[in-house]
């Protein structure tokens, strides 16, 4: 991935999931949005080789603090960022959540499966949102996600239904120049029954018909299932990033 394509995922992430206020200080991007979506607070460069700058990292926390929030950052293991991270680790932060940079294309998404796609959604609804909170999720996270979501802009809802229920559901943002895939959901009872393919293909379909070929998710690395899901649907990952923050 070139420079540009970094910065671009980075700044098309964040205006994905929608956080009422960012800042940026010395290359870095903050996102300030209480609440369960990590990547809407928690402040990432904007390249893979930025400086481990004190005063920089200084202002970042101090703005988290001014923001009544716990300092967090979402840093590439990246050789470049080696510097900060050890900074970071000086400052008393450990990392975890390890998750995968996936990038594909549309055209391959379009036509992943054979299977009549999802329904294509302007607005989510509340068949849509339910899928969020509905057996085996979290309730906060889902709510969380469903308000972030919905704030996003220029983005497209895929829902698959059987009558009035929704069972799997997920969105693309796009910004950019890149088409971004999120909150992919399926109903736990229906699980394996490859609805998340028909999400994916309908998603895909919005992008193309948006004229956006290149498109990225991010997926935690523990998520093998999601993962297999992404690669058959031609997914490729391009790096690793870990969450930064201190013991509580």
């Amino acid at each position: 991935m070139t420079t540009q394509d970094v910065e671009a995922i980075e700044r098309a992430t964040i205006a994905a999931v929608a956080p009422r206020r960012a800042l940026e200080f010395g290359g870095w991007l903050m996102a300030l949005e209480p609440g369960a979506i990590r990547r809407a607070a928690s402040a990432v460069p904007l390249r893979h080789d930025v400086p481990a700058d004190p005063a920089t990292l200084d202002a970042i926390e101090r703005a988290f603090a001014e923001a009544g929030m716990r300092p967090a950052f979402r840093l590439a293991d990246a050789p470049g960022l080696a510097e900060v991270r050890r900074a970071l680790e000086a400052r008393g932060y450990g990392c975890e959540q390890p998750t995968l940079v996936k990038v594909g294309s549309a055209d391959a998404l379009a036509r992943f499966t054979s299977s009549p796609p999802a329904d294509l959604l302007e607005r989510p609804d509340a068949g849509w949102a339910a899928v969020f909170t509905g057996e085996g999720f979290d309730p906060r996270d889902g709510a969380d996600r469903v308000a972030a979501l919905s704030r996003s802009p220029e983005a497209a809802y895929g829902a698959v239904r059987e009558g009035d229920v929704t069972l799997a559901v997920g969105a693309v943002a796009f910004g950019h120049g890149w088409a971004s895939v999120h909150g992919m959901r399926t109903a736990r009872a229906r699980r394996g029954e490859g609805l998340a393919g028909r999400v994916l293909t309908a998603l895909g379909a919005a992008a193309q018909a948006r004229g956006v070929e290149r498109m990225f998710l991010q997926v935690e690395e523990a998520n093998h299932g999601a993962r297999s899901l992404y690669r058959r649907a031609g997914f490729e990952a391009r790096w690793r990033y870990f969450y930064w923050s201190r013991p509580d």
